[in-house]
């Protein structure tokens, strides 16, 4: 299969490149350029933008040829220029498939939060994470420890989870029309820890596992560490999804382990998989032998109420041989509770108990109480409206912003979630997130969100911030794309009141 790890066809290309709404470049001397050139630029930015994957298979130059209707040596010359600018490697028997240059910006900070003090200096938008929603949150853990002392009696260690906690997420995936036992859950530190136990019990150091692109940052760079052979699948275009075509191609190609997914209002895109994707996806995982994790950690944050929900994804999996599904009260609830979970089948529930010995052991008591008082009180569902309206506000706060402040910017409105996806006028992301920071806003720029390089023209704005610190947010990040645009250097010293 040579170093490629997925392939584009030469009809899926030429539709890809005929949906470029850019125009071509023109020459200094005011002439379009010629037709090799227009080519290399399209499949360049269609690299860049994470349309197609990096390390994706190209058609041969006569089959590209062939769908576009243009000249073979016009393909080939395309594929000459792209290889010189290293955006195409190329090997004698194996073909050609995409790439991006040596030294092209990536990423190299985690997505931790700032402390709290630097909020008077510094507008994060790093972490898409809101303050609790009280007085829910104190109730829940004033709820726990009046349930703690039976529990304190004991050694504490509750590998699958408490399991009051266990019937209680069980009770609620029932409610979803999902029939769920307590032994089909359990519960994790986090949705991170437990994509973490899926990882270590189905994708050993060098499977390949599928991810939708862009994705979760923090998953993406777990699966790394991890060892695992990333897979991109780009969303479909428009953001409504995914593309079950390239999906398709890829489980049969790639024969990844694994497939991780986000189906409920997207981290970072805010899309929401349609009911028949979720069916034809489950058939097609089922028909390649390929797990399919669905990550549901937003699926409590639908922002507009008209917004219909689809079924779960394991409403098309009965027996539960093909989705394994992932859920967490850290976005739904408050960062900081850190509890999550797994619901599968029995026999992966145990062989994930049993992993865990040489993990975590287990979650801590008292937050598993506090999330089984707000399932069993009504807090949960409390809790979650006040979410929402905080969510909501930023969210419409933030689009008005941008809007007035950098109208070049493009982007999709979700519906839910907590993340906005803007593609940037065609500057660099990781250029903007550079220079925001030195003007006092701090944003992850689209490469963290891919895999390899792309998305080099996004960023991800999350709705934390409104009223105006959104306004003022936008200022700062208006004023970064100036400084991009024109390549003027940012000082250190920049005063922040030039752009407040």
């Amino acid at each position: 299969m040579g170093d490629w790890t997925s392939a584009v066809g030469a009809a899926q290309l030429a539709r890809l490149l005929r949906s470029q709404t850019l125009p071509a470049r023109e020459t200094a001397a005011g002439r379009r350029p010629p037709a090799y050139r227009a080519l290399a630029d399209g499949v360049r930015l269609l690299v860049l933008e994470g349309r197609v994957p990096v390390a994706a298979r190209l058609p041969a130059e006569r089959e590209l040829a062939a769908a576009l209707s243009l000249s073979r040596t016009t393909v080939a010359s395309a594929y000459e220029a792209l290889r010189g600018e290293g955006f195409l490697e190329s090997r004698r028997g194996a073909g050609s498939w995409t790439a991006v240059p040596a030294g092209s910006p990536l990423p190299t900070r985690g997505l931790d939060p700032l402390p709290p003090e630097t909020a008077e200096s510094m507008i994060d938008l790093g972490c898409a994470a809101l303050p609790a929603p009280e007085p829910w949150l104190g109730r829940a853990f004033q709820g726990a420890l009046d349930a703690l002392p039976p529990y304190a009696r004991t050694h504490g260690d509750y590998p699958a989870g408490l399991p009051d906690l266990r019937r209680a997420l069980a009770d609620r995936y029932t409610a979803r029309g999902i029939p769920t036992m307590p032994e089909q859950i359990m519960v994790t530190t986090g949705a991170m820890g437990a994509v973490a136990a899926i990882c270590h019990l189905f994708a050993a150091r060098g499977e390949r596992v599928a991810v939708e692109a862009p994705s979760y940052a923090n998953v993406l760079q777990l699966m790394r560490d991890a060892g695992a052979r990333l897979v991109p699948v780009a969303m479909a275009g428009g953001l409504t999804g995914w593309d079950i075509p390239a999906w398709r191609q890829v489980l049969r190609d790639a024969a990844p382990r694994m497939a991780y997914l986000m189906p409920d209002f997207h981290n970072p895109t805010g899309a929401l998989a349609g009911e028949d994707q979720r069916r034809e996806m489950v058939v097609a995982a089922r028909a390649a032998g390929t797990v399919l994790v669905a990550d549901e950690t937003m699926s409590e944050l639908r922002l507009d109420p008209g917004t219909e929900l689809p079924r779960p994804v394991s409403a098309f999996d009965p027996a539960g041989s093909t989705v394994v599904t992932v859920g967490s009260a850290s976005k739904a609830i408050w960062a900081g509770l850190r509890i999550g979970w797994v619901r599968a089948a029995p026999d992966v529930i145990r062989s994930l108990v049993a992993a865990r010995a040489y993990a975590d052991l287990g979650s801590p008591v008292l937050e598993q109480l506090a999330v089984t008082w707000l399932l069993g009180d009504g807090g949960w569902d409390a809790a979650g409206d006040i979410r929402r309206d905080q969510a909501r506000g930023n969210r419409d706060d933030l689009v008005a912003a941008l809007r007035r402040h950098v109208p070049g910017w493009v982007f999709t409105v979700p519906s839910g979630g907590l993340t906005l996806w803007v593609r940037t006028g065609g500057l660099s992301g990781s250029r903007i997130a550079e220079a925001g920071e030195r003007l006092g806003v701090r944003v992850p720029s689209g490469p963290r969100f891919g895999v390899d390089g792309a998305f080099e023209g996004y960023v991800r704005l999350p709705f934390t911030v409104g009223g105006a610190l959104a306004e003022t947010a936008a200022t700062r990040l208006a004023a970064a794309a100036h400084l991009v645009e024109t390549g003027a250097p940012v000082a250190a010293d920049t005063p922040r009141s030039l752009v407040a």
